[in-house]
């Protein structure tokens, strides 16, 4: 396995020439993000886990973890490096300087956390959880709980997770029955099962504080009865010391495809006699309104997320092309010539630029995206703000959604690239495959990231805000179209943008009769957007490197350019064809059982 080089050129490209950071840093709240602090937040954050979690990353594959009486072990260096972690301050990087956090902008915080799921996704999953969970705390929970585990959360003494799914439920949260009874105190024992819980249980923090979902005595069925707990795992004292063990058990660990290093847990709640019966736990903000500030949390995932599918995949790259530098195979079909690289083979550029375009592609997406999380939350101008926090939760399914698919492609050829050497597992490439295959599936399927887009985002506004968006990429179209150097970008993307347009027109004229048919072509639709974007995205980064000559490599902005026009001509060019299937895919939605064959 090679190592891994932070991409620190292109982060702060695109942090300062694409996604706004300067202007961002000006903003009421921001003014600590200087161009000398973020650079140096951006260097140490790229030694960290170029030397401490990158290292870690195939130990962790290997050992995986083991439950052994109740209690979780964790891959040998786990606890040394989280302990460096949260002392450099890293957990609390984007969250608040009132409870111990650096307070610095989401645009600055997201290519850090790209960089070190690039480094180490397993490892780097334990501090993430955290920064949901104390957003959701921060929000919803009382001054009393925001007292009490705020700070130890924040600064990252103690761990966090999220407990949602039941063996019985899956992604349908309305079926939970983990029950929640209240005490006489104002406490509640909380009694249940909860799967797929990421670090339920470790040895690395010395408390975990667990968000769960449960159902009070008198809660109304479906989603509009769950509420929300928090259950530590040892319970706290006055002072602020840990005391009792709570009834909180890890009854199981996942066997999995990938992110072995990262616990996957069945976590036990108040099943073992402990307590008076039940888990002690605490209310978090109002009864039955537990999903909605649960979204807080997974709102915060979903992104993080999508982030993770940058950061693979841009690990996924470096060993390719690593590789294609070195190995030499096969004769040169053009030239004849015989022991060059394989980076010479037509057909290894030609997957090498798609993997680069790809990420590039992404990542201006989100770091553009993170760039409206900061204007939303701290702009003075309403109407920005507001148009900031349309744009973020109309994208957010993409974000999460298109993301962690093209990370699927970037890593295939990452694998097809190394040929038979990147189907064993001592090149470590497969690891990389392996681990990014859970990030399609979890904090909600791609399926489930489509229906948001669609239904909850787009058909419940008759897609104001997508046709919004859609007029400031025809802007910024006509802007590359007058420079004759990136015309042909800009009138792709014009050209992309009409498929987009016929295919929301279709959707909101069907979206009422025949809702099935829409859903049925809902993930296409979520591709040809994401598409879409990453060709806009590109096209501001082609602009924005005719603008920053005196800042960088000529050669590495002329670079951009072909990345940005290879995206728009190879890769982009399947919008048109997503359109079709879009208005096609309701044949799905029509089909008899007789089209699944004989079974």
């Amino acid at each position: 396995m090679t190592d891994y080089n932070a991409p620190l050129t292109d982060i702060r490209f695109l942090l300062n020439e694409v996604a706004g950071l300067p202007d961002i840093a000006r903003l009421p709240g921001c003014e600590e993000a200087t161009p000398d602090l973020v650079d140096a937040v951006l260097d140490e954050a790229g030694k960290f886990a170029a030397g401490v979690l990158a290292p870690l990353n195939a130990v962790g594959d290997r050992e995986s973890c083991r439950l052994e009486d109740g209690k979780v072990i964790t891959p040998q260096g786990w606890t040394e490096a989280y302990k460096a972690f949260a002392q450099g301050g890293w957990v609390g990087l984007g969250l608040t300087p009132e409870y111990g956090g650096q307070g610095l902008p989401k645009c600055v915080a997201t290519p850090v956390w790209e960089m070190w799921f690039s480094a180490n996704t397993a490892f780097t999953m334990l501090p993430q959880l955290n920064t949901g969970e104390s957003e959701a705390i921060l929000l919803a929970a009382s001054d009393e709980l925001k007292a009490t585990y705020l700070e130890k959360l924040v600064t990252g003494e103690w761990g966090g997770t999220m407990n949602l799914t039941e063996p019985q439920a899956g992604s349908d949260l309305a079926a939970i029955r983990t029950r929640a009874e209240p005490q006489a105190d104002g406490s509640y024992r909380i009694t249940g099962q909860k799967i797929f819980i990421s670090y339920g249980e470790h040895e690395i923090t010395p408390n975990i504080v667990h968000l769960v979902l449960a159902r009070l005595p008198d809660a109304p069925p479906g989603v509009k009865g769950i509420s929300m707990f928090l259950v530590p795992k040892y319970l706290v004292n006055a002072d602020g010391s840990l005391g009792a063990k709570n009834d909180v058990r890890c009854v199981g660990l996942e066997h999995k495809l990938g992110i072995h290093g990262s616990p996957t847990c069945a976590m036990s709640f108040g099943e073992n006699g402990q307590m008076g019966g039940g888990a002690a736990g605490w209310i978090v903000g109002e009864p039955n309104r537990g999903l909605e500030y649960m979204f807080i949390m997974m709102n915060e995932a979903r992104f993080g997320v999508g982030v993770q599918g940058i950061g693979i995949g841009e690990r996924a790259y470096q060993q390719a092309l690593a590789f294609a530098r070195e190995r030499v195979q096969g004769r040169d079909a053009v030239t004849g010539a015989v022991g060059q690289p394989i980076i010479q083979h037509p057909d290894i550029k030609r997957m090498l630029l798609t993997m680069r375009a790809r990420i590039m592609a992404m990542r201006a997406l989100a770091f553009t995206a993170a760039g409206w999380f900061d204007i939303a939350r701290h702009s003075p101008d309403k109407a920005a703000a507001d148009k900031a926090r349309r744009y973020v939760d109309l994208l957010m399914p993409v974000v999460k959604g298109w993301c962690t698919e093209t990370c699927q492609q970037v890593c295939y050829d990452a694998i097809q690239i190394h040929g038979g050497m990147g189907f064993v597992e001592e090149t470590g490439i497969a690891q990389h495959y392996r681990d990014a295959r859970i990030i399609t599936i979890y904090e909600g399927t791609t399926g489930i990231q489509a229906n948001d887009l669609v239904g909850r985002k787009v058909l419940r506004e008759n897609g104001a805000t997508l046709r919004e968006l859609i007029a400031d990429m025809r802007a910024d179209a006509g802007r590359l179209i007058a420079d004759a150097t990136l015309r042909d970008i800009g009138t792709r993307l014009n050209v992309h943008l009409d498929a987009l347009e016929r295919a929301l027109e279709w959707m909101l004229s069907n979206g009422r009769e025949r809702l099935g048919a829409v859903l049925a072509g809902a993930v296409p639709f979520l591709h040809l957007l994401g598409l879409v974007c990453g060709h806009w995205q590109l096209g501001r980064v082609a602009m924005a490197s005719h603008a920053a000559t005196a800042r960088y490599a000529a050669d590495y902005l002329r670079g951009l350019r072909e990345v940005a026009g290879f995206f728009a001509a190879t890769l982009a060019v399947q919008a048109p064809a997503l359109a079709t299937a879009i208005a096609a895919a309701d044949a799905a939605a029509i089909s008899s059982d007789a089209a699944f064959g004989a079974g």
